[in-house]
């Protein structure tokens, strides 16, 4: 059983203390990360989290019953220790530790909690199974490097607080039990006791909420919102996830995107102490979709995608050809310095551009001794070949590959391949931050499943001006006021000028389906509101949790996360989702039809 504190005060934390500090008597409080037992001398990793101090127990200075309590400390027990800082001496300086030119001579020890032997070893990048490390989550998250992410979490929330204020905005609470939404399929669903057979859902947004307080006059609104979302999961995304929300009225694009670049620039600086060069750059949806054959593009290196559709038009190669002549399009990419790769490199590079829906790539190898080989230029015209190469400005050394397909699979192959092969050359560093807005998104997309239309962003995004009269005739030309804020290859978050006239609102949900009634049933009350005076008004979100992974330079959202879930959305250390009691189901008049797993 352990001691008690017997009002024992903790005076500084770990890394508080320096040589500055030298000959003062002080308490500290922690977890035992290491014990040295040299006989006449205890030595002690004393570990908070902030970092890690040497205790040392000198049998000649520590009473007897402190010193043999000491002898018996392990890993992870639990103390307190007071004793006066001592200098280490120019022998005993560890350079390594913060902490390194001094130690406590320990004069009082008390074992507040003792530990069995920990499941897991708590050090800095262990390299354990994450099942085990979510299993014991409280162990694990008392590691260095997952207590460096949990902490720079928490300073990227102050400082972004910090930022709203300065700039006046409200931080105002919106509804966590709300109404089911049209993409009702990915709803939390939350029985009503007291109104039998009904139910809530958890939000996957404040979107609709949002637009309601700019309608009630409160112009400069913000919130770190927890949402819900009911779908399978990626390594960047969870079940319940963290937005920084907001929202602002009588303001354009270029208001909202000016405030976000001062918000990011000012995050980074407070918490990496990294300079964000402002203005941030701006490429439309469609330059973002040529260029990299991606909507959240990683500018931090080239291997741009080339045009070839006017070039082997008329090829006589008849793959090019049936796919220009089918509105398709042939682009390709010059892959400079894989000139080298081998035969099974190669088509590994082929095979990935088949896993995101390419029937093919093409290749020409140029060897850096200047030797060509091609899987397909001999189907081709000299001349036509020589063209290709000088559009991708092709040298000894590159490997350029070409894919011919619809515009869509084409972005999506050669996006992915672009993205492998800065990866195969390391081409990109995690602490490198290349910030880009992408603006002018399709309004809409047209979904083949279900044979219509459905938006790009949400329902409530406002088309450009320019294009309002294109939603009765070509709806799929419309051009919307969003924009999406990226960094390395990641969406950050995104945004867009919302529609506030009841009648454009209206045309939109007439757009994706919705008959008049199942549009009141859903949004009466927001079409109601724009009865009564609302402002012109847009807004921005960003994953909190995607922007700290990135800062962190982590794998996945989960290091960043105090206690996330897998893949299935269950929870390892508490076994949640679980099953309830049967007069649980009875007070909330809900029966079971389960099925057979």
């Amino acid at each position: 059983m352990g001691e008690s504190m017997k009002g024992l005060k903790r005076t500084h934390y770990c890394t508080d203390l320096g040589k500055e500090q030298i000959g003062e008597t002080i308490t500290v409080m922690g977890w035992v990360q290491k014990k040295r037992n040299l006989g006449k001398l205890v030595f002690i990793d004393l570990r908070d989290r902030t970092g890690i101090l040497q205790i040392v127990f000198d049998e000649e200075v520590a009473n007897e019953v402190d010193f043999a309590k000491a002898e018996k400390l392990r890993s992870e027990f639990v103390i307190a220790v007071t004793g006066e800082v001592i200098s280490r001496g120019e022998n005993g300086i560890n350079p390594d530790m913060k902490t390194g030119m001094i130690e406590i001579n320990a004069t009082e020890l008390r074992v507040l909690s003792e530990s069995e032997i920990p499941p897991l070893e708590i050090e800095e990048n262990s390299d354990v199974r994450d099942e085990l490390r979510l299993k014991y989550r409280y162990l694990d998250l008392r590691r260095p490097d997952m207590q460096r992410n949990i902490i720079l979490r928490s300073k990227v929330s102050q400082s972004i607080r910090e930022f709203f204020a300065e700039e006046d905005f409200l931080e105002i609470e919106t509804p966590m039990l709300t109404k089911s939404t049209p993409e009702g399929a990915r709803d939390y669903l939350v029985p009503s006791r007291v109104n039998p057979g009904e139910f809530y859902a958890l939000p996957q947004s404040p979107q609709i909420f949002k637009q309601l307080l700019m309608v009630s006059g409160y112009d400069r609104y913000y919130q770190i919102a927890k949402c819900f979302r009911d779908e399978d999961l990626r390594a960047d995304r969870q079940p319940e996830f963290t937005q920084v929300d907001m929202e602002l009225s009588f303001v354009d694009e270029n208001d909202i995107m000016d405030i976000n670049e001062r918000l990011l620039q000012k995050v980074f600086k407070d918490c990496l102490d990294v300079d964000v060069e402002l203005p941030v750059q701006r490429i439309t949806y469609k330059e973002a979709m040529e260029r990299y054959g991606s909507d959240k593009p990683d500018t931090r290196f080239g291997v741009e995608l080339v045009d070839l559709t006017e070039t082997v038009s008329d090829s006589g190669f008849k793959v090019f050809d049936n796919v220009v002549k089918s509105g398709g399009s042939v682009r390709a990419i010059n892959a400079k310095g894989c000139g080298e790769l081998g035969r099974k490199q190669i088509d590994s590079l082929v095979k990935h551009g088949q896993d995101y829906g390419a029937k093919g790539v093409a290749w020409i190898q140029i060897r850096p001794d200047g030797e060509e080989k091609s899987s397909f230029t001999k189907f081709l015209k000299d001349e036509t070949t020589a063209e290709i190469k000088e559009k991708l400005d092709a040298q000894p050394n590159d490997l350029i590959l070409v894919v011919a397909d619809n515009n869509k699979t084409v972005f999506a192959a050669l996006g992915a391949l672009r993205l492998e092969i800065a990866k195969r050359l390391e081409l990109t560093k995690k602490d490198e931050y290349k910030f880009v807005w992408v603006t002018e998104f399709p309004l809409l997309e047209y979904d083949e499943d279900a044979k219509r239309y459905v938006a790009m962003h949400h329902p409530f995004t406002m088309p450009m001006e320019e294009d309002i009269h294109l939603m009765d005739t070509d709806p799929g030309k419309v051009r919307a006021r969003a924009y999406d804020m990226c960094l390395n290859g990641v969406e950050l978050g995104g945004g867009s000028i919302r529609i506030y006239q009841r009648e454009i609102q209206e045309k939109m949900f007439e757009l994706l389906g919705f008959t008049e009634e199942e549009a009141k049933d859903r949004f009466g009350f927001l079409l109601d509101a724009f009865q009564y005076g609302t402002p012109p008004h847009g807004g921005l979100a960003y994953g909190l949790d995607r922007m700290v992974m990135l800062m962190c330079e982590a794998n996945s959202i989960r290091d960043v996360i105090a206690f996330p879930k897998v893949k299935d959305a269950s929870c390892l250390m508490t076994n949640a989702p679980s099953t309830v009691d049967d007069k649980q189901l009875e007070e909330l008049s809900i029966s079971l039809a389960l099925k057979d797993k």
